[in-house]
């Protein structure tokens, strides 16, 4: 089995106070009002006004009639911070790291901001690695998330009530010394209740509350050479934290399968074996205990995926579903793992993972992930890739619930809350 070294791997000082955008959400006078208002911390509203305090600029994206909204940040990349389906008192899902980004503090190495949906690019390790110089050991020490993913602002071409475009060009050096120069387009989108329901099947009961969006993201090779496997291969990489729960499970399904056809059913040595008492596999179903309490994560490779992944918090009795891009024929990609490799295009497609203390007690979050990736990036100049997703949220009663989960997975809330006592 591949082992890799996430980006949600060290407790760092952070962050810092990014450059304004065009048609963003902020102004002195939005700010001071906003802070008038006292919104519970863990609501939506607490966590737009301390965006809004520690003067982060945002888009704001709202479905008026339900009061779903998103909030993203320019300045980091177009990403989305959180989400809320029931307005500023409404439950926020993302995980947003209050910490260090009041502490005003940049690290040259890597600044986990959170966001409940970030782009980055694969691969983390081996020779077509953007995270290490060439020729430098890949270990921790020379580990750095290119500014580009990191640090830099993307442009905020567009901004509707429902949409928002942002654009970056950049280049970066991957570990074998190719140069490769490129541009990346992200378009999200809120997605009504109609839509919503087509894109999962199911009847979306007007008791529920709930908010969906959908991202493009476009990875164009600008420069003059193809990518290739003899140059270097990227990949879009996007990782989602939210915020765990004591109950919270993970579930993703997989193609059934002998191991001699389709290889093992999951990877699950990133970290160390994850235990038996956190991850179990019954009837093409994988579920991955997601507490924030013990670092491990799993991956799936691209024999083995499937284009849906969720989980389910029943303190909060809300349902979380993933769907991402997943091509047709199995494709190849790009391999996470530090350091040398057998085959740098034996990468997983999708990934969970679940923060925890590390060996000296400090600990980063505590978040989960759901992560999804495009397959390796093979364009010739001027060639694109695109890669998508739509996130949904979904609380209200488990009755309801339950069918949707049944009509998508073949799985009841029951399952999923109970795998673990079983």
């Amino acid at each position: 089995m591949r082992k890799a070294i996430s980006g949600g791997r060290a407790l760092l000082c952070l962050t810092g106070i990014l450059l304004l955008q065009a048609g963003c959400n902020f102004s002195s006078n939005n700010k001071n009002r906003a802070m008038d208002v006292k919104y519970q911390e863990g609501s939506y509203g607490y966590d737009k006004d301390f965006l809004q305090k520690h003067e982060i600029p945002f888009v704001e994206l709202k479905e008026e009639k339900s009061g779903a909204a998103l909030l993203l940040v320019p300045g980091y990349q177009g990403r989305v911070m959180t989400s809320t389906a029931s307005g500023n008192e409404g439950a926020s899902f993302g995980w947003i790291n209050h910490a260090l980004i009041a502490s005003g503090n940049t690290s040259e190495q890597f600044n986990p901001y959170g966001g409940e949906e970030r782009l980055w690019l694969g691969p983390e390790g081996g020779p077509f690695s953007i995270y290490f110089p060439p020729g430098a050991l890949q270990d921790f020490s020379n580990w750095k998330v290119p500014g580009l993913i990191d640090t830099a602002a993307f442009v905020l071409v567009e901004q509707s009530g429902h949409h928002a475009v942002f654009s970056k060009e950049a280049s970066l050096t991957n570990a074998s010394g190719t140069p490769l120069s490129l541009r990346i387009d992200r378009t999200v989108r809120i997605l009504d209740r109609e839509n919503a329901a087509k894109a999962l099947r199911s009847n979306i009961g007007g008791d529920l509350a709930m908010v969906a969006y959908e991202s493009e993201n476009v990875l164009t090779n600008t420069g003059s050479a193809a990518w290739d496997e003899s140059s270097g291969l990227l990949s879009i990489w996007m990782l989602s934290m939210f915020n765990p729960s004591d109950k919270g499970v993970v579930f993703i399904p997989f193609k059934k399968g002998s191991e001699d056809t389709l290889g093992p059913v999951v990877n699950d040595d990133y970290f160390g074996k994850v235990p038996s008492d956190r991850l179990k596999i019954s009837d093409g179903m994988i579920y991955f205990k997601t507490d924030g309490k013990r670092r491990g994560k799993i991956g799936l490779s691209p024999q083995r995926a499937l284009p849906w992944c969720g989980s389910y918090d029943p303190v909060q009795k809300a349902l979380t579903l993933l769907w991402y891009l997943l091509p047709g024929n199995v494709a190849e990609y790009v391999n996470a793992k530090w350091g040398p490799q057998e085959d740098p295009l034996d990468g997983d497609v999708v990934n969970a993972y679940n923060d925890g203390p590390l060996e000296d007690g400090s600990i980063m979050g505590p978040f989960y992930e759901l992560e999804s990736s495009s397959p390796a990036a093979f364009l010739a100049p001027s060639e694109s890739m695109v890669h998508r997703q739509m996130i949904f949220h979904i609380a209200g009663e488990e009755e309801e619930l339950d069918l949707i989960l049944q009509t998508l997975f073949g799985i009841t809330i029951d399952e999923v809350k109970n795998v673990f006592d079983i």
